[in-house]
């Protein structure tokens, strides 16, 4: 059963669990289970995803119950009108905070801007040696993007140095390796903690909140969070 966080005659909000495809792709033949599906059986009616996130991101996951509401929630995604936070456990110790405003190249060649600000909740040293490294740096950092370009926020601390533990592509080799190895971790660290939208039927400023999933505890646990 999905975890619902939100939900009224119009609109629907899950918890999505890391590793779970949004939708069905081409992508991703062999995979037989899909959030809308899932979710479309557990409560018997007709969902669609109003945005996008990644397969291996966890956290908010919101749905429209008809079709009116789907296109009034996608442009309020598209025009940058949502508000989203997300948590993530990245390489090494970030600035306490920082905006980020590097471009993104689409699959056609073409330049979009993309701007992400954080800011660093906590630090961990932990005595495991890597490479020349004698001890192994992480942060935990909370993100806001204000636009919301395909895989920005993992292309934008990889950008800075400081890639998300487990994102095997745009992320550290070594790390992966580590996570794998040390703690049998292969889950891909970024959550979507929150979304603050305007309800496009009452006006109402709704917020959604997602807690985070065992994984993502278990190496809070771990960093001594």
């Amino acid at each position: 059963m999905l975890d619902i966080l939100f939900r009224d005659e119009h609109l629907i909000a899950i918890n999505k669990p890391h590793g779970l495809l949004v939708h069905r792709s081409s992508i991703a033949a062999d995979v037989e289970e899909f959030a809308l599906q899932l979710l479309r059986d557990q409560i018997g009616l007709w969902v669609n995803p109003v945005h996008r996130i990644d397969r291996k991101t966890g956290g908010v996951l919101l749905f429209a119950l008809n079709k009116q509401i789907e296109s009034a929630m996608q442009k309020q995604f598209a025009d940058n009108q949502v508000g989203k936070k997300y948590l993530a456990i990245v390489r090494g110790h970030t600035l306490d905070n920082e905006d980020i405003d590097y471009p993104l190249r689409k699959e056609n060649g073409n330049l979009q801007d993309a701007f992400t600000s954080y800011r660093t909740l906590k630090l961990a040293e932990l005595d495991v040696a890597l490479g020349s490294h004698p001890t192994s740096r992480y942060s935990l950092v909370e993100a806001t993007p204000t636009t919301g370009r395909m895989h920005q926020l993992r292309k934008h601390f990889s950008h800075i140095f400081h890639p998300i533990i487990g994102d095997r592509t745009h992320g550290c080799n070594k790390q992966n390796r580590l996570f794998k190895e040390k703690w049998d971790m292969t889950t891909m660290l970024l959550h979507a903690s929150s979304a603050m939208f305007k309800h496009p039927v009452s006006g109402e400023i709704i917020v959604i909140e997602a807690p985070l999933q065992k994984e993502f505890i278990r190496v809070m646990e771990i960093m001594g969070w």
